[in-house]
Parts: structure tokens; C-alpha cells; sequence
């Protein structure tokens, strides 16, 4: 399960993202944005979340997934489009000519702060 190393890393960039006047402050809820084609089970990464975080600012924070759908763009006519499915080419013309502009990312989009 590579989403414990995920989180383990998440924690890391975000935890050394905090300003130092809001070190010490609890984290209420941190934001990702997490792309279809980026191979991370949600369900896995908020339940590896909650272990990796156990005694950092984040424990006990709410771990927010946006899931950022598949989009490609077709090289030969300009088409961009979502897929739900593995189909590699054109709705609109067929071409096999594409590329992927979404879906692969995986963001620390906020972290939001206890008041």
C-alpha cells in the first residue's frame, strides 16, 4: 500500500508549510486535489492519513480529497474531453493524437487552522 508513504510525504510538505506563527495551532482540515490517473486510493489515503498523523499538528484533522477528473485534449483538432473510462483516443475525430492535461495530480491545495 503506497499510501502510507503518500501521507507519510503529504504531512511532511504540509507540516513545513506552516507559517511559524501558526506552529503549535491544530490543523482543523487539509485540502488536496487528487487526480484520477494518480494511482491513490482515497479511502486508503485518509485511512493511512489519520495513523502517519497521530502526534503532528494534523492529528485529528479532517483530510479533504478532491478527486480531479481524467482530461485529454486531442493533438489533431484542439477537442478536450473527460473520460471515465481508458480510451486513449478522440471522441470527436478519432485520432489516436492525444494528451493528458488532468487527472495526474496530486496538490496540497489549504490547510485550514483550528480558531
Amino acid at each position: 500500500m503506497h499510501e502510507m508513504s503518500i501521507a507519510i510525504q503529504i504531512i511532511e510538505i504540509a507540516g513545513a508549510s506552516i507559517p511559524d506563527e501558526l506552529k503549535g495551532t491544530p490543523v482543523e482540515k487539509l485540502n488536496l486535489k487528487i487526480g484520477k490517473l494518480s494511482a491513490v486510493i482515497p479511502d486508503s489515503l485518509v485511512f493511512c492519513f489519520d495513523i502517519a498523523a497521530e502526534n503532528t499538528a494534523f492529528e485529528g484533522s479532517f483530510l479533504n480529497i478532491e478527486e480531479i477528473p481524467v482530461r485529454l485534449k486531442c493533438l489533431s483538432c484542439d477537442h478536450q474531453w473527460i473520460i471515465e473510462e481508458p480510451a486513449f483516443k478522440c471522441d470527436s475525430c478519432n485520432s489516436g493524437s492525444i494528451e493528458v492535461i488532468s487527472g495526474r495530480e496530486l496538490d496540497i491545495e489549504s490547510i485550514e487552522f483550528q480558531d
